[in-house]
């Protein structure tokens, strides 16, 4: 599949890790190592279900862009 250049990274991972790294990033940490393990094993499991339930509409808002940017 080619990559348009200005789509969204669809990759639900990526939008996770934003999650995460905004909440490790709001405190002090004595260990940023253990912050970010505990914050990955604190994810909701709705949070990933919708993510996952999302990428049928993310995959149709890009084809339907032509390849211009979406709201994802």
């Amino acid at each position: 599949m080619e990559w348009p250049s200005q789509s969204p990274d669809l990759n639900p991972i990526e939008h996770i890790w934003e999650d995460v790294g905004r909440l490790v990033g709001q405190r002090t940490h004595s260990n940023k190592a253990d912050d970010l393990q505990r914050e990955w094993q604190n994810i909701p499991q709705n949070v990933i279900d919708n993510l996952i339930d999302s990428m049928p509409r993310r995959c149709a808002a890009v084809l339907n862009a032509r390849s211009y940017a979406t709201k994802y």
